[in-house]
C-alpha cells in the first residue's frame, strides 16, 4: 500500500500505514534494537535511545549523519531528525497486533524526495519479512517498482 502524501501548512507529510500480527513490543524492538534495526535498516544505528540521544546514518562512503531523537514513548512512540525533516513512528494495539504508523515531515521536496520515501515504503515491507523470519529478497527491485509512483505523487 501506498503512504498517503499531503500538504499540511508549510510541510509535506507522508504517512505510511502497516499492521503487523505481532504485538507491539515485537514490533518495538525490531524498531529500536540496533541488532534488529541492522536487519532492516543497516544504515542506521541508535547510540542512544533517549530523547536528545543519536543516530547514525552510514552515508556508505566512509561518512556519517548524525540525528537526533527527538521523542520516545517506550513501546509506542519513536521520532528523530532526518536532515530537515522529521520522521515519527507511533505504534499501538489492533486486534490482531499492532498497528504502524509512520510519517515524515518534510520541510522541502527535493529530487530525492521520491528516493527516500520509496526506501521508506521497502523498510516497512522488509520489516514484515523481519517479523514473519522469511528472507528478504531484492530490496532493490521493490524499490524500482514503488519509486515511479512516489515520484508522481509528489511531482502532482
Amino acid at each position: 500500500m501506498l503512504a498517503e502524501i499531503q500538504q499540511l501548512n508549510d510541510e509535506t507529510v507522508v504517512e505510511f500505514h502497516r499492521d503487523f500480527s505481532y504485538p507491539v513490543s515485537k514490533v518495538w524492538r525490531i524498531l529500536t534494537d540496533n541488532d534488529q534495526l541492522a536487519k532492516w535498516f543497516s544504515e542506521l544505528k541508535i547510540q542512544e535511545l533517549t530523547e536528545g540521544g543519536k543516530l547514525v546514518f552510514d552515508m556508505g562512503n566512509g561518512t556519517y549523519e548524525e540525528m537526533t531523537i527527538t521523542e520516545v514513548k517506550v513501546p509506542t512512540v519513536w521520532e528523530f531528525t532526518w536532515d530537515k525533516s522529521l520522521v515519527r513512528f507511533n505504534l499501538s494495539e489492533n486486534p490482531n497486533g499492532t498497528h504502524l504508523v509512520l510519517k515524515e515531515y518534510i520541510k522541502d521536496v527535493t529530487e530525492h524526495t521520491a528516493r527516500d520515501v520509496a526506501g521508506w515504503h521497502v523498510c516497512l515491507d522488509v520489516i514484515e519479512k523481519v517479523l514473519k523470519d522469511e528472507p528478504v529478497q531484492n530490496r532493490k527491485e521493490e524499490w524500482d517498482k514503488v519509486y515511479p509512483e512516489y515520484k508522481k505523487k509528489l511531482e502532482a
